[in-house]
Parts: C-alpha cells; sequence; structure tokens
C-alpha cells in the first residue's frame, strides 16, 4: 500500500452538493441518522462492501454504529481514508453512504463503495456517476476501482490474490 493514500497537498473535500443531495463528512454527530438509513436498508447493504458479507447484522446497536462513525471521522482526520454521509438537502435524513478507501491492488489508486437506503434506491445510479465525475475531475485519483459495481466480485476476489501473493 501506498505511504500517503492522498498527497499532502491536496485539499481533501468537506462535502459535495447536487440537486438531490449533499455529501458532507461521515461523523458521530448524524449516527442516529446513520443508523436509520443502515438498519432499513441492511439486507441490501450485505452485497455492497462483498458478497453476502455479515454487516450489517440484524441486531447491530446503534452505539456499535456510533462507533464505526467515530473510527471513519478518525480515518477521515487521519487522511487514510474518506467516507461522507449523503444527506438529503434539508439535511434531515441521511440517504446513504460513500466510502473512498485506499487499495492493496496495484493495478488502483483506490476502491470505492456506495448505497443508497432502500427507499431512495432511484438515486443510486444518479450518486455512483456523480461520485465517479467528482473523483475523476477533482481528486487525485487516476485509475479508481468500484468492486461490485464495475468489477465483479469474482474479479475482485481474483484481485485481491494476485495483489497478496505479489506481496
Amino acid at each position: 500500500m501506498k505511504k500517503n493514500f492522498v498527497p499532502t497537498v491536496f485539499e481533501v473535500p468537506d462535502s459535495l452538493c447536487t440537486n438531490n443531495y449533499r455529501l458532507e463528512i461521515l461523523t458521530p454527530d448524524i449516527s442516529e441518522l446513520d443508523y436509520d438509513a443502515v438498519m432499513s436498508s441492511r439486507k441490501r447493504l450485505r452485497n455492497v462492501f462483498g458478497e453476502n458479507t455479515e454487516w450489517p447484522k440484524d441486531d447491530m446497536s446503534l452505539k456499535e454504529n456510533t462507533e464505526d462513525l467515530i473510527k471513519h471521522e478518525k480515518e477521515f482526520k487521519a487522511r487514510k481514508a474518506f467516507a461522507y454521509t449523503v444527506l438529503k438537502l434539508s439535511g434531515n435524513k441521511c440517504i446513504g453512504c460513500v466510502y473512498i478507501d485506499p487499495t492493496e491492488i496495484p493495478e488502483f489508486d483506490c476502491e470505492v463503495y456506495l448505497w443508497v437506503r432502500d427507499s431512495e434506491i432511484s438515486l443510486d445510479d444518479h450518486l455512483y456517476k456523480n461520485v465517479r465525475s467528482w473523483l475523476q475531475s477533482y481528486w487525485p485519483f487516476e485509475k479508481i476501482a468500484f468492486p461490485g459495481r464495475e468489477i465483479s466480485w469474482s474479479d475482485w476476489k481474483s484481485y485481491l490474490l494476485r495483489a497478496k501473493n505479489q506481496s
């Protein structure tokens, strides 16, 4: 893995606003809104970060969710990974999240995961296209991986295995 995920001179954006929603740094301040979004869509979310993952568990607590958000905020401040909440423009409802993570796979600069809650599924493709465009035009990445979206999970597993064997 690269020493610095993003160059030290790169100004990491705090937000992104569109006509339909806004992205803001994922912090514990919105834990209850995030928890509602996660738990309302948990069955579908188990395939966002891999095939049939266990997150989020049916019995995940608000406290566990808050602990996750604390971790995400620390990673963001340390410039190790960047997690954003996707909020309605009013800010009163979380409709999803975006995660921009470093990758161990040399063919890519980052791996990106994103989701919207079930009740906002019509915005999924819109969010994906906006995030992709934003990453390409503003962020310092040339090769962006969207596992499970642009790269099948079986191909992603092959990339991971190859990277592991090369290290």
